[in-house]
């Protein structure tokens, strides 16, 4: 095989090898919708407890 022509080819395979590395780094950073929801849920339960468990303070007519 011509160097010119094998190089090409390497040139076309890192190419290619660099496509599908950034669509799997743009897969992995979205993450799984699921996850987002069930964190979101867990902290608005959280709130929810620390506004319900606040103690409140009586306001006195002077």
């Amino acid at each position: 095989m011509h160097s010119d022509t094998h190089l090409a080819l390497h040139h076309i395979r890192d190419t290619e090898l660099r496509a599908q590395a950034e669509a799997y780094r743009l897969a992995a950073s979205v993450g799984h919708p699921r996850a987002l929801r069930a964190r979101l849920g867990w902290t608005l339960v959280e709130l929810g407890l620390r506004l319900a468990d606040a103690p409140r303070t009586a306001v006195t007519a002077a």
